[in-house]
Formats: C-alpha cells, structure tokens, sequence
C-alpha cells in the first residue's frame, strides 16, 4: 500500500511526535509509523514486575520536558499531563549519614555545601539569570554566532571544560565536588573529558529553574499527551508496524527518522551518497546502563533523611569513585562500586503501586553490550546507603544492554543517549552539516536523539528536523 500523506515519521518516540505535532500545526498531513504496539520509545510507563506497579522502562524524571521551549508551547496539560516537583531534585548520600542534595533554591542549595557554599552561588547564579536565553540554545543546534553570544561565551567558559577541571578549580569540599561529578556522569563520559562540565551545569541549571519533576501516573503519560495534541491536528499513528522498507512512502515528500544512524542506513543508505553514509557509519555509541525496577513492601531506609525528601538519589559517595566508575564503564570494564541513578517516583505519586508500597527505579553504566549481571553491585550500592533495603524488595525486573537494545533499538549496545556526545559529536551528531537534521537526499530527515541536542525527553530533535523540512519546502 502505498502512503499518500506529506510526511511519514519512522518511530513514535518523544522527538518523533515532536516533529509530526509540528508539520501537522503547519496544515502537512503525516503519519507516524511505530513498531511497537505501543507509542512512546523510551518514554513508556509498564507493569514490569507485579500487577498495580507502576514503573517507568527508561526515562523518569524529566526537567528536559518541563524547560523544552517546543513542549512549553503545547496544551499538554489538556489531555492530562501533570508534573509533580519533589521536595528536593537530588540527593547524594556519603558513608557518615549526611547528605548534599540540589534544591530548587540556590541558597538550599549552597547551605549543603559547607566551604564551597559562595564558590557554586557565583556559579550558577549568572546562568541562572540567563536562563531564559540559555535554555533555547542549549536545546538546540550549534548556531554560529548564536543568538546570545556574551550569555553563550559565560556558558562556553566554564562549560567546555572537562568536570575534573571544573571541581578541582572551583569547589575545595566533598560535598560540592560529589554533586557536581554525578550530575555530570549523566553524559556517561569520563570525568576528564571536555564538555562534562557542561552536563553538569545544565542539569543544576535545570533543577533551579523547574526542579527535576515526576509526571503523574508515569512517563507514559507525557507522550500520550503528545500523542492526543498530534491527532487533534489530524495526525495519523499506526503501531504494530515495523518498517523493512521505504518503498512504498514514496509518495511522501518527507520521510523523518526517529531512529539512530544505524537504522537510517539499514533503510535508506541506498538513497544517500557514499560520502554520507561512510560518515554515518562512523557514527559511535557509547557505553551502555543496567536498569532495575523494584517492588518495594515500604519506601527506601535511607540513612541520610535528605535522600528521602529527593526525587532523584545519585550512588557513588565522593567524586573521585564517581569519576573511577564512569572511567570504568568507558575502558570496557566494570566497577564493583558503580555510580548508580536512582527515581523513587512512588514517594510522590501514589498511583505508582498499591497503598503503602512503592516501586523503585536505577541504572548504572557499563560497557558497550555487556552480559554481565550488576544486579549484587547495584543493590549492594543501595544498601550502602540504606540498610536494609533488600528486606523489602518483593520483586524486580533485570534489562541489561541486549534486553533494553531488544526493547528500543534506539539504543544500541544499551546506549539511551542515541550516540556518544563527547565533543566530537555533541554539535556534529550524526554527520558534519550546517543542518544536522537534513541529508544529502532532500526527502529524508533524521530527527532523533542521534542530532542535537541529543538524549532526553524534549522533543526539540524532531521539532528542528520538522523545520528542516519545512525551510527545504519553501
């Protein structure tokens, strides 16, 4: 069967509906094509473990959808999206019961960081008023010059460095530089890397302007949300159906791909130069995580009384295990500590398990498509800092790197970030173009998370590519 709609998108993720929400507002008729017989990528909600548990596959907590200038501009409210702020954004325990946490207030904030209190204040607080400029940029392709170039060269300053550099420069204490170095491992590079300092100031940035919310009933429901704004504009989904071949869209004006590099060219590398495709295959992914979800008979036995007051609890203690487990991960090893992520989103929104129980969400980094079980690693790292805790765990479901590629096959090796997104792909992802989002073929798009800005649930990959293919239009 042949398509006859404007523009067909391969994949129902967060940036796959970004971009059908945008060509549809623009009167283009589109399809959004989905494996899966559910939408969402890496933004769905499942009962993984037992009936009435809630849980969220991947993504969970998510300032990037409440800062995302694209989503900002939906009614997503209408269709029943609510966003739940946690006491505290993140909590990072030590050994002794204390804790430093990252606050929405700057000066909470700063009070837990003992002598390097003034130190993160002239930190964050230029960006923080230059946020509103900032954000745009930040969630959006290299533009030269860029709109803003005495608030971007503030960001560029400090943010290009590498996270080792920046701690050691600028805070003298354990609590500052352990908050600091597990925000920065979100971007699952070593510590001394260039541009790790970035991805930690962005994501304090972030939980000073809008915390780092939960959304109601799980992550699902951001991109049901998206999903009913898109049909009310006439848009068509389709799930269940896998794509082998582009054949018969090719009534289409436009074909948008939600997928990494690797799938483009399993579908289309025929269709684009051989320039083009040897960059594309070139394209690296990084390492990958190790996700449990838990069943849980009561809330975490936190040690530090801060953890529980936090959406997000980050497991490594000091900087310097942080950092030896990150470097792990990158070398092709496994740490017997690892940092671990950890979303208790039970805490705050019951409908995540049944009274007086809650679920529990965590990941650690390891290599490319590691077999190994860190299940005993990553326990023994909750138990570190909450005794006890295995007492309450009722069950639990295990995805390693296969298991989570088998789930999405965006990430491949277990790679949720879509690539790697050290300097050398940060702007440049997925090829070297003035628009990353074209190709050489003027009907085909990429519009994943494998172009700017990258990883998360934002939107503003698919809203730019829909862009792209609206400036080729005209």
């Amino acid at each position: 069967m042949t398509s006859t709609h404007d523009a067909v998108i391969i994949g129902a993720g967060p940036n796959g509906l970004a971009a059908g929400i945008t060509l549809a507002q623009a009167g283009r008729s589109v399809l959004i094509l989905e494996a899966k017989d559910t939408i969402g990528g890496g933004c769905r909600t499942l009962d993984l473990t037992l009936p009435g548990y809630r849980h969220d596959p991947c993504s969970a907590i998510h300032p990037l959808a409440v800062v995302s200038p694209f989503f900002r501009t939906l009614p997503l409210a209408q269709y029943g999206l609510e966003m739940i702020e946690p006491p505290l954004a993140l909590a990072n325990p030590f050994d002794d019961g204390t804790a430093v946490v990252l606050a929405k207030s700057v000066d909470e904030t700063a009070a837990s960081l003992g002598p390097d209190a003034d130190a993160y204040k002239r930190l964050l607080n230029p960006l923080i008023r230059d946020r509103d400029i900032l954000i745009p940029e930040l969630l959006g392709p290299l533009r030269i010059p860029p709109r803003h170039p005495i608030a971007m060269a503030r960001f560029g300053l400090v943010g290009l460095r590498s996270a080792k550099g920046l701690v050691h420069s600028r805070f003298k204490g354990r609590n500052a530089r352990a908050l600091f170095a597990g925000m920065a491992a979100h971007s699952m590079l070593r510590m001394d890397q260039l541009t790790t300092a970035a991805f930690g100031l962005t994501l304090a940035l972030f939980g000073h302007a809008v915390n780092w919310p939960i959304p109601r009933g799980g992550s699902q429901a951001i991109v049901d949300a998206l999903a009913a704004h898109f049909r009310s504009l006439g848009g068509e989904i389709r799930t269940s159906t896998p794509v082998d071949s582009i054949e018969q869209y090719k009534n289409a004006r436009a074909i948008l791909f939600d997928t990494t590099p690797r799938q483009f060219l399993a579908l289309a590398g025929d269709q684009v130069p051989g320039r083009y495709r040897r960059q594309l295959s070139h394209y690296r992914y990084g390492p990958g995580v190790f996700k449990i979800d838990w069943a849980l008979s009561g809330p975490v036995p936190w040690t530090a009384p801060e953890c529980r007051r936090a959406g997000t609890v980050h497991l490594g203690g000091s900087y310097e295990e942080i950092a030896a487990s990150e470097a792990d991960a990158c070398a092709g090893r496994h740490s017997e500590r690892p940092y671990v992520i950890v979303a208790q989103q039970s805490l705050f929104d019951p409908t995540r398990a049944p009274d007086d129980h809650h679920t529990l969400w965590a990941y650690c980094h390891v290599p490319s498509g590691s077999d190994k079980d860190m299940t005993g690693a990553i326990e023994g790292q909750i138990e570190r800092f909450a005794p006890g805790f295995r007492d309450l765990v009722i069950a639990r479901s295990v995805m390693g790197p296969s298991a989570l590629q088998d789930y999405n096959p965006n990430y491949i090796g277990g790679d949720i970030n879509g690539g790697l997104q050290d300097i050398r792909q940060l702007f440049t992802r997925p090829a070297v173009r003035l628009d990353p989002y074209s190709t050489p073929n003027k009907r085909l798009y990429l519009c994943s998370s494998s172009t700017p800005p990258g990883g998360g649930v934002h939107g503003m990959a698919g809203h730019h590519a829909a862009k792209s293919v609206m400036r080729r239009e005209t």
